[in-house]
């Protein structure tokens, strides 16, 4: 072990019981996150039956939809290997549970101390590791080299501040990505940042943003036709995946639209379950009549706010709506996935956070498909204009979905690759 990761596993043994401490108090309000302890040390059970395994991490919700086509091409092309999926969230592994079921293995991936990946790895024995996104982990990618498990990252990103934190430990991010078989960046700026810190040319490839290839369920889009009949004419906008320090900004917005659209419905959908009660109270404070998803009844007329504290109907609420928010974006989380609105023809207002997605809005933004604000001002006036303009609204739609149709395929240019590593494990 060099003394760049030894130092990194000493400091990791140390943050531990702070981090369990953490987890027991995000448990206040979300009781999963004192669930499946020992699976964050490793303890997982292994697979029942002598099949062959393939390895998938996605962190929460985002990278878990985001990675829905691979997983599904994956437990066709390669039947013969159980999928097990492992998550960091709550959230990722209850998604994970509501999308594939019994099709898949799953548990939360260890913290990355050596003891803990070592434990992991024995009992689950992998044929091939798929990461998505950018996680780098020392002690898992070194035990992988060490059991000679060929290592993917998927759709593989790197902004400035996350090239610019690893360069601060440059022995110890060189090191890890040594242990890589493949790096399958989105473009070319994420690649030349991997080159800077230390990757390979031979380890990398440009195969795009595994996010267009997002699969569109026919059953969503006739529930939510369902749902507009019942609701009549309103205009409906949809603000996706709110964060704290948020909500209340779009309240505001959502108050300065109605003098203007008497009945317009706003869908708010907080990104964290724990922020449901929270969220209300804010509807509250805001003197806005509001219904929770909850609630099972069908919606009042005079309810200006429909809550979404509900698990897994984003792409049903984005189904719904002649606009979307997309949050995460007002404060510094660095936005999240607009792609999934552009799926079902509907344009995105953003705020300026978004480098999570900045290989993505420029291109938006300069087809007409998005745009970018910095106020609840700016916001409600955006709304407005398209609110009141279904022509633009609509050809805008149109638009995005062709520009979505267009990216497609980086699965399709990916699967080769995987074919490769697993006949050299095998």
């Amino acid at each position: 072990m060099s003394l760049a990761r030894f130092s990194y596993s000493c400091l990791l043994y140390l943050l531990l019981p702070f981090i369990f401490i953490k987890l027991g108090w995000r448990g206040r309000l979300n009781p999963a996150y004192r669930q499946a302890w020992g699976e964050r040390l490793g303890y997982v059970k292994a697979l029942k039956s002598k099949q062959p395994c393939i390895c998938l991490h996605a962190v929460s919700v985002g990278e878990t939809m985001a990675a829905r086509p691979l997983i599904e091409q994956l437990l066709t092309r390669y039947s013969p290997y159980k999928l097990w999926i492992t998550s960091t969230t709550p959230t990722g592994a209850a998604t994970v549970e509501r999308l594939f079921g019994s099709r898949v293995e799953r548990s939360y991936l260890p913290y990355d101390t050596p003891a803990a990946v070592k434990r992991f790895l024995r009992q689950v024995q992998p044929h091939l590791l798929l990461v998505m996104e950018t996680e780098l982990w020392p002690n898992l990618y070194a035990a992988c080299a060490q059991a000679k498990i060929p290592l993917v990252l998927v759709n593989a990103r790197l902004s400035e501040r996350s090239t610019r934190g690893y360069a601060r430990v440059q022995n110890l991010t060189r090191e890890t990505l040594a242990q890589m078989s493949l790096i399958a960046a989105r473009e070319q700026l994420d690649a030349e940042r991997f080159l800077a810190l230390g990757a390979t040319p031979k380890q990398l490839k440009v195969l795009g943003n595994i996010k267009f290839d997002i699969p569109i369920a026919t059953e969503v889009k006739a529930q939510a036709l369902e749902l507009r009949r019942t609701w009549g004419e309103r205009l409906v906008w949809v603000a996706a995946s709110t964060h704290r320090g948020e909500d209340e900004l779009i309240l505001q917005a959502h108050k300065n639209l109605l003098k203007q659209f008497s009945d317009v419905l706003l869908i708010l959908v907080p990104r964290h379950p724990e922020r449901f009660v929270e969220v209300a109270a804010l509807c509250e404070q805001a003197q806005l009549s509001y219904q929770r998803r909850s609630s099972a009844q069908v919606l009042a007329n005079t309810s200006a706010v429909l809550l979404g504290d509900s698990m897994g109907e984003l792409l049903l609420w984005y189904a719904c709506a002649d606009l979307a928010f997309v949050a995460g974006s007002l404060v510094d989380v660095g936005g999240h996935n607009p792609l999934e609105a552009l799926a079902f023809g509907v344009p995105v207002i953003s705020g300026n956070y978004i480098h999570n997605f900045q290989d993505i809005y420029p291109e938006l933004v300069k087809r007409g498909v998005a745009v970018l604000v910095d106020s609840p001002t700016l916001l409600a006036h955006h709304l407005a204009a398209w609110l009141s303009n279904p022509t633009a609204r609509q050809q805008a739609g149109r638009v995005g979905q062709d520009f979505l149709e267009q990216q497609r395929g980086v699965v399709e240019r990916l699967l080769p690759d995987l074919d490769k590593l697993l006949s050299a494990k095998n």
